[in-house]
């Protein structure tokens, strides 16, 4: 049968359900370049509009994951976790949930992403610690989650092309936040590395892509029963990202914050978030209760078994193994700092997030353009989160920036981002539902 882009087109525009020959026809069209970029962003509109179905949601992601390589782990023994983050600001967790995993000899083979935008990206991060490679060729890369059960890498090119090319198009056709395109495009490329348990962060509140609680859940909801379709195990848990995720935002600041972390001296509100899911990640596995494996995470903190798994990450790649020792001294972390003053008393009501993300941006620690260079230098440095007591003068922020930055603009969103109370203020919950 002979298919038209066009009637194709007209169906979803009238809200009637796709076929999967139908998607397929227009995900390996597009990427050939049969179809122009004018009829796939109507496409792309037509779901934005009438979303896509269950069963069509599995069509898109299997086309768009079956457009590229896969990367097969089956050589490599025992249970395989994988964890994505739908990203937030601060959001540092795999630099602690993979030596944790690891620490229990379940082998983490992670590919990550660069940060666009206001969220960080984990490479970016790990590029900061002076000779990290992050491109490793894919028997290096299997050999060292053999022998150290842990690696880190930067995304292959080629794993799910479709998806990069009709993200590029979302991107600037205003279709981007639909919970159809989003669950596809995360999954496709998820999938495409053939983990045994792939655990999903999914954030919700001002820092994050999902503003409200109640969206994070169906798109949770959205990812977990695709994996399903897909025969793969998946646990998504719903996690707070209504001020920034611990206290440092930036690239060298927030490795800083991870290895303090893995000694067991990091924020509260981290460490906690990264235990949870690690605990939840080995429960999911047949690894005792979550409450038991809390328990244990702690232990094997405080024992150094989890820095251990941290240090072999870093020794594999060709970083330099000093920063777990010395971390300030090694890392790139700018000498030019900025406090940033309250300018009334009280006590800290509301941090938004993505003001604080964007501020980070803005000193030069994020991209706007997928080719920007980044400064691994700076950041921003929380010394008051919500709840806390402040007096007129104290200081709120530390602005760690170079010559590069603007200065000035961040420092302005900085001070919007703060508002304040007369009454003390309860900390948000931090963790949310469990969707397996």
């Amino acid at each position: 049968m002979n298919m038209r882009t066009y009637d194709i087109l007209l169906k979803k525009r009238n809200g009637k359900k796709l076929t999967e020959e139908e998607i397929e026809f227009m995900v390996n069209g597009f990427v050939k370049g049969d179809i122009p970029d004018y009829q796939m962003s109507a496409f792309l509109m037509a779901i934005f509009f009438r979303h896509l179905d269950n069963e069509e949601r599995f069509y898109l992601t299997k086309s768009m994951l079956n457009s590229g390589d896969k990367v097969d782990l089956s050589m490599i023994e025992g249970m395989k976790i994988d964890k994505h983050s739908t990203g937030g600001v601060g959001d540092k967790t795999t630099l602690v949930f993979a030596p944790i995993i690891a620490s229990f000899g379940f082998p983490v083979a992670k590919m990550s992403g660069r940060s666009l935008g206001h969220t960080g990206g984990t490479i970016d991060k790990l590029e900061s610690i002076p000779g990290f490679r992050t491109s490793l060729e894919l028997d290096e890369f299997i050999g060292n989650v053999k022998k150290y059960n842990i690696a880190i890498v930067s995304q292959t090119a080629n794993l799910a092309p479709a998806d990069k090319k009709i993200y590029a198009l979302r991107d600037v056709t205003a279709t981007v936040d639909e919970i159809s395109l989003i669950s596809s495009s995360i999954m496709s490329k998820k999938l495409a590395v053939s983990s045994d348990l792939l655990l999903l962060d999914v954030k919700f509140g001002s820092g994050a892509f999902m503003k409200k609680y109640d969206d994070a859940k169906v798109l949770a909801e959205a990812m977990v029963d695709i994996a399903k379709k897909f025969k793969r195990n998946a646990v998504a848990i719903l996690t707070s990202m209504e001020q920034p995720l611990g206290r440092m935002v930036g690239n060298s600041l927030e490795v800083l914050e991870a290895i303090e972390t893995l000694k067991g001296n990091g924020p509260d509100d981290f460490t906690r978030l990264c235990v949870y899911l690690g605990a939840c990640a080995l429960s999911f596995v047949g690894v005792g209760d979550i409450e038991e494996n809390i328990d244990s995470i702690k232990k094997k903190i405080s024992s150094g078994e989890v820095l251990k798994k941290f240090e072999d990450l870093v020794i594999a790649q060709g970083g330099d193994p000093k920063v777990i020792e010395n971390p300030k001294r090694i890392l790139p972390i700018s000498k030019d700092v900025y406090e940033v003053k309250s300018k009334v008393s009280g006590y800290v009501e509301k941090i938004d997030a993505e003001k604080i993300g964007i501020a980070s941006m803005l000193l030069g620690a994020g991209r706007m353009k997928k080719d920007d260079k980044i400064d691994h230098s700076v950041g921003i440095e929380l010394l008051k989160k919500i709840g806390d007591e402040v007096k007129e003068g104290d200081p709120l922020v530390r602005v760690y920036f170079s010559s590069r930055s603007d200065l000035k603009s961040a420092v302005e969103l900085v001070e919007k981002a703060y508002s304040f109370s007369d009454k003390h203020i309860s900390v948000p919950s931090l963790i949310g539902e469990l969707v397996y």
